[in-house]
């Protein structure tokens, strides 16, 4: 069983920065791609962004696209999510997923779920 280890959440105002960081316990095929999500309340959860391990193809939400930023760190076996120019409806719980494959979009082609971690942003 693969567990997801997410850090970083936190209380911050607009404009602000934050940098979340997932970290599989272990990588396998299975893991091969890292997506975050968010989900806020009495909304779906959506999709923010998507890496590969090996390549390091990413996939950027509109909604994010300019402020937010996905990397990953091999030696270090993690994923961060850098969020840039926060704003209020950034508030929300962020989860990191893991699946085979390419990235995608879709919650519900990833296998793996992190505890998710809570950003809220003040306005």
């Amino acid at each position: 069983q693969v567990q997801l280890v997410e850090s970083g959440g936190g209380l911050v105002q607009a404009g602000d920065s934050l940098r979340l960081s997932c970290a599989p316990s272990r990588r396998t095929f299975s893991t091969s791609t890292v997506g975050w999500f968010r989900q806020a309340p009495g909304q779906e959860r959506e999709f923010v962004a998507g890496i590969k391990w090996s390549g390091g193809g990413t996939n950027i939400a509109d909604s994010v696209k300019g402020r937010f930023t996905i990397s990953r760190d091999n030696a270090k076996n993690t994923v961060y999510l850098q969020m840039n120019s926060l704003k209020h409806e950034d508030t929300a719980v962020y989860y990191c997923a893991a699946r085979p494959g390419i990235v995608s979009t879709r919650q519900y082609d990833y296998e793996y779920w992190g505890q998710g971690t809570q950003v809220t942003v003040s306005s």
